[in-house]
């Protein structure tokens, strides 16, 4: 073939490649993100139900006690957190695909051994393994979007993964209601085996650490990511062969880290104080059955969802992320306070769901915030420190209700320990806003 033939045809081969659209690979992993943060959150909430199941109480003997049955979520949290602390600069070292990968079998094992559990001991050591396991998994959820996302698309990206904390509670509370009455309290773990294959299986195949390792990322894709990471990478080419203490040095002293660390405890300070005690809250003190109490359960989290997604979005355009977070407590304080003195159950159920749903509202914004805080080398390390110090302090928060419930006999006292906390993310995080960010 003629040589001048030749050249014009590459010239309209590259032409056409260059005209392609960009491929929407990070959509998928957004997608991924998400089904992977759902299925560990219903690892997590099967439990919630099971403290108001007669049966399973009474076999852990634990019936009667709402300290030990706080205990279920505190101890869980407590591994959580310090694995968060200690395993999450495995991510930064390993990179995440293989991190999470072997955090998820640590589901899979940990909720096997609780279906076969036949002592309170030995509930609460399967809970401990899945504390660590998920420690392990949550910074490298932030760690992905890091590397995928360009800051612009985080709050997106952000309220789309961080979205299964809600979706995952908003499935679970009905389901594993329906799955505890119908089958018993052992099913619900033998169905959580076969669940957590599943994310297993699409991380290993489907996912890459870094956009340019995806086969199936085109170059018009990977240039527009690239090109909107560009300047971050300039501002932290200084920390890529930087050593550990360093890279924990980039953060650690930035007061900003640390509020959004007291605003991320007290958030999850609420999610999980509510998240262990309202299917009973419901059923013991507001006296709906389990039909109601399932549906109910799943209400703040089916609020939760609307709110992650519209003002991820907003943030977004605005530009500005403090302000949502600092709406989001107002709403938890407001929520909390008028549900729990409400006389009307309907109502009380109502107004609490909105009460939870509203820490949805600056949890995308949040973590926008700490990936731009924090340097791409140090994401994970980061990342496991805001939400290992975050979860270890908020796993007082179930035992702490349970506390109250002893002492006093009510939920009230247990609640207005949630406002309070609301009112000190409100603090640390009207500061970020008053400075604009």
């Amino acid at each position: 073939m003629p040589r001048a033939i030749e050249s014009n045809i590459a010239g309209q081969e590259s032409s056409t490649i260059s005209v392609q659209p960009p491929t929407k690979e990070r959509v998928i992993l957004a997608v991924i993100l998400f089904f992977t943060l759902m299925v560990a959150y219903i690892d997590r909430v099967n439990v919630s139900i099971l403290l108001s199941d007669n049966s399973f109480l009474s076999q852990m003997g634990i019936k009667g006690h709402p300290v030990q049955m706080g205990l279920l979520m505190t101890l869980f949290l407590i591994a959580y957190g310090l694995a968060n602390v200690f395993l999450s600069p495995l991510g930064d070292v390993f990179g995440p695909r293989k991190a999470m990968s072997f955090s998820i079998v640590m589901w899979i094992i940990s909720v096997f051994f609780g279906g076969v559990a036949t002592t309170f001991s030995f509930m609460l050591c399967s809970r401990v393994v899945l504390g660590i396991g998920e420690g392990l998994h949550w910074p490298m959820q932030s760690l992905f979007v890091k590397n995928w996302f360009p800051p612009s698309e985080r709050g997106k990206a952000n309220g789309a993964w961080l979205t299964g904390i809600m979706v995952g509670p908003a499935v679970a509370m009905p389901f594993f209601a329906w799955v505890v009455r119908a089958f018993g309290w052992r099913a619900s773990f033998f169905v959580l085996v076969g669940l957590g294959i599943i994310p297993l299986l699409l991380l290993w195949f489907y996912v890459t650490d870094h956009p340019g390792q995806n086969k199936r990322v085109n170059r018009a894709e990977l240039e527009y990511i690239e090109k909107g990471l560009k300047v971050e990478a300039e501002q932290e080419a200084k920390y890529k062969s930087a050593s550990l203490a360093v890279r924990l040095k980039s953060f650690a002293f930035d007061y900003r880290f640390w509020l959004l660390t007291i605003n991320l405890t007290c958030i999850l300070s609420i999610l999980w104080g509510t998240m262990a005690w309202l299917p009973t809250y419901l059923k013991t003190a507001r006296g709906f059955s389990w039909a109601a109490m399932g549906a109910l359960s799943s209400l703040p989290y089916i609020l939760g969802i609307i709110c992650m997604l519209t003002f991820g979005h907003l943030a977004d355009k605005a530009g500005r992320r403090a302000p949502f977070i600092v709406l989001g407590h107002v709403g938890s304080a407001a929520g909390i306070y008028f549900g729990a003195h409400a006389t009307n159950n309907l109502a009380a159920a109502i107004l609490l769901s909105i009460g939870i749903a509203s820490i949805a509202i600056g949890l995308p914004s949040a973590w926008a915030l700490l990936q731009s805080i924090v340097p791409r080398e140090a994401m994970g390390a980061g990342a496991g420190l805001a939400n290992g110090v975050g979860n270890s302090l908020a796993a007082l928060a179930p035992v702490t209700i349970g506390v109250f419930i002893k002492m006093t006999g009510s939920y009230v006292g247990g609640l207005m320990f949630l406002v309070g906390l609301a009112g000190i993310g409100f603090i640390a995080t009207g500061i970020l806003a008053l400075q604009k960010y």
